[in-house]
Parts: C-alpha cells; sequence; structure tokens
C-alpha cells in the first residue's frame, strides 16, 4: 500500500530544491512529484528567493515582481515504505511545513 506525502513551503527555491534532491539523490520518479500552488493564484511562495530577487542586471537591484501568492506544495506519492524517511528528511532541510502522510 502506497502513501503521499505533502509539505508546503515558502519559496519557489525551497520547492525547487526539494523535487530535485528526491529526483537526483534519491531516485524518485519526477512522474511521482506533484508541485502546486496552495491557493487558486499562481505563486512564487510568499517570499522572493533565487531568481525571484536577483534582478538580470548586474547593477540592478532585487527585482520586485514575483507573484507572492502563497504557499507551494510539494506532494510525493511512495509505494516503497522505505523512501519515505528520506523524503521526510529532504522535506525538513528545504524547511517543509505542515508535512502530512495521506
Amino acid at each position: 500500500m502506497g502513501t503521499t506525502l505533502t509539505g508546503r513551503f515558502e519559496t519557489r527555491r525551497e520547492a525547487e530544491m526539494t523535487v530535485e534532491r528526491l529526483v537526483q539523490e534519491y531516485g524518485i520518479e519526477r512522474t511521482d512529484i506533484f508541485v502546486a500552488a496552495t491557493g487558486r493564484d499562481n505563486t512564487a511562495g510568499e517570499a522572493p528567493a533565487g531568481s525571484d530577487r536577483q534582478g538580470g542586471d548586474p547593477g540592478g537591484g532585487d527585482r520586485d515582481d514575483a507573484a507572492l501568492n502563497g504557499a507551494i506544495e510539494v506532494s510525493v506519492d511512495l509505494e516503497d515504505e522505505a523512501l519515505a524517511g528520506r523524503v521526510r528528511s529532504a522535506f525538513a532541510e528545504f524547511e517543509a511545513r505542515g508535512v502530512e502522510a495521506s
């Protein structure tokens, strides 16, 4: 019997780093990972980070046009219960909140 682990991330960078960790280091298929806004609007998270913060012009300041409309949710479908601990570790490393299993 499989399980789904879900966590919410404050920034797009944290969500993306988690997905890359799961795929590249733990071998989880991208088709088993789902990323979505927690609300109805498109979002880059609740706070700017990474490319949402830094302007492309080396002399320019930070960007202020990121769509900050709520958290980003990452869900992972797991058939291998042994991976659940590793997924939880990746979620914790990148500061997921409200991690739930279903």
